[in-house]
């Protein structure tokens, strides 16, 4: 099966609430359609640097900044098809580049080991990556359940509902069953809009209606100052009345 490996796109995110939700639902029914994946546990495994270089300075909103992480669409298996995706932003747009690996390739190849027969420009540009920041590795596990809305009209225009967005820093693992601490407000569903181009008007027009404005939500970025950041500040905390006690 062939799959997109290059995107260029806007990706604008709203926070709604389950009737929000219903409402743009209603208005997107005479010109959009669900995947055929239907609703989908989307598991992700985020690397970062021993010191979360890499979500640190995306948390700062700086002009530009990337993330790299890899992606299953569900629960992985060694032999399962996975993808790696390097990804950034400028500007605003969204540059998204992945290939797909059988998932034990996909994480032997980012812990260093071995690298994928079918060597192509992406996979040169993620080797790049993983050089310039020297001590990658999975920091974090994230999931959530996503419903995935293509336009009729032929176009790149999409829609997504992501919710139960849940992360966890043990079991680092696209195999492992899906856990975690939640990141979302209870009662809210996460929406991206996707697009090349413009919002379509019928789309405006319900945004207006129910005065749904942007917002700059990151899943990993709510992940690292949930669960990360509070955890790293305990420790150290602990560790430095440790040493103040044994002076």
């Amino acid at each position: 099966m062939a799959f997109q490996t290059v995107f260029k796109r806007y990706e604008l995110k709203y926070m709604l609430t389950l009737d929000q939700k219903e409402k743009i639902l209603t208005a997107m029914a005479p010109y959009m359609k669900l995947d055929k994946y239907g609703r989908t546990t989307i598991r992700n495994l985020y690397y970062d640097t021993d010191t979360y270089l890499l979500i640190r300075r995306s948390i700062e909103k700086p002009v530009y900044k990337e993330k790299l992480r890899i992606r299953s669409y569900s629960k992985a298996t060694n032999d399962s098809t996975v993808f790696v995706e390097l990804k950034k932003k400028y500007k605003h747009v969204v540059y998204k580049r992945r290939i797909s690996l059988p998932n034990s390739q996909a994480m032997d190849w980012l812990a260093g080991e071995n690298h994928p027969e079918n060597y192509t420009q992406i996979a040169n540009e993620i080797d790049y990556f993983m050089k310039l920041y020297g001590t990658l590795h999975p920091t974090v596990f994230l999931s959530y359940e996503r419903e995935a809305y293509y336009s009729d009209d032929g176009s790149d225009f999409r829609v997504t509902f992501d919710d139960t967005i849940l992360c966890r820093q043990e079991n680092l693992s696209l195999t492992a069953d899906v856990y975690g601490t939640p990141i979302l407000p209870e009662g809210k569903v996460l929406m991206e809009i996707k697009s090349s181009g413009g919002i379509p008007l019928w789309m405006t027009k319900v945004l207006s209606e129910e005065k749904l404005y942007k917002t700059p939500f990151s899943k990993y970025g709510t992940a690292y100052k949930t669960l990360i950041f509070p955890q790293n500040h305990t420790i150290n905390s602990y560790n430095m009345l440790e040493v103040t006690n044994n002076a």
